[in-house]
């Protein structure tokens, strides 16, 4: 009587010459890894029962593959929840407006209910423990467009707010427009942090990471990470 000593002389490959050449265990699923693992034990030589450490090392190998099939699938499904999750707090933000480290912001203008423009463009001037100070307004060629003094009492992260108008009180277009700010520190005068607000206008999915991304009125894009603070 023929004894075959292990399953892959019962089972071989197709078109394959020797016991080398079949499947991986990782193309296995676990029926078929059980199955082959019975049979492999039923049909052993029992005079040469199958080596502990080969046997071990088997199941070792299916424990993992096993593993990480099931741990992809966790991360997927994790993956898929962020995500959804993600998109839902981007849409919140629609109509908000966010800082980032950037000191440039948009102008947006409109009528008022007499039908009179009106425009404003917020920023946030971080002083931090120092009073008072300038504010300039630049085109984005650097020309200078507009400038005041902030309050004497102005400290700390102090709200700022330009109506779009020039030093002549003429009426500026809508975009992108440069904020900065000064004051004077110990008797110098030092520039300061200045974060421009930017309006949230629609999200989407970076098709290429699948997260979510704010579209801002400005036409640019950014990611959560980007985020300073939200109003």
């Amino acid at each position: 009587m023929t004894i075959i000593s292990n399953a892959s002389e019962m089972y071989p490959a197709p078109g394959a010459t020797s016991s080398k050449a079949g499947n991986s265990m990782t193309d296995m699923g676990a029926d078929d890894f059980l199955t082959l693992m019975v049979a492999q034990l039923q049909h052993q030589d029992p005079t040469k029962p199958m080596d502990n450490t080969e046997f071990v090392a088997q199941l070792a190998q299916f424990s993992t593959s096993t593993g990480v099939q099931e741990l992809n699938e966790s991360f997927g499904g994790l993956s898929a929840a962020l995500s959804s999750s993600q998109m839902l707090q981007a849409t919140d933000l629609v109509g908000r407006q966010i800082t980032t480290e950037s000191n440039v912001g948009f102008l947006e203008t409109a009528t008022d209910a007499d039908g009179e423009p009106v425009a404003a463009l917020d920023a946030t001037v971080s002083l931090g423990g120092n009073r008072g100070g300038m504010l300039y307004v630049q085109d984005m060629t650097g020309q200078l467009i507009f400038s005041t003094a902030l309050p004497a009492d102005a400290t700390g992260d102090f709200p700022v707010r330009w109506s779009g108008l020039d030093a002549e009180g003429n009426m500026m277009p809508p975009g992108s427009y440069r904020i900065s700010a000064e004051t004077s520190m110990g008797g110098a005068v030092s520039a300061v942090p200045v974060y421009a607000h930017n309006r949230v206008q629609s999200v989407s999915i970076d098709p290429a990471t699948g997260t979510a991304l704010l579209n801002l009125v400005d036409g640019s894009k950014l990611s959560f990470a980007e985020i300073r603070n939200i109003f």
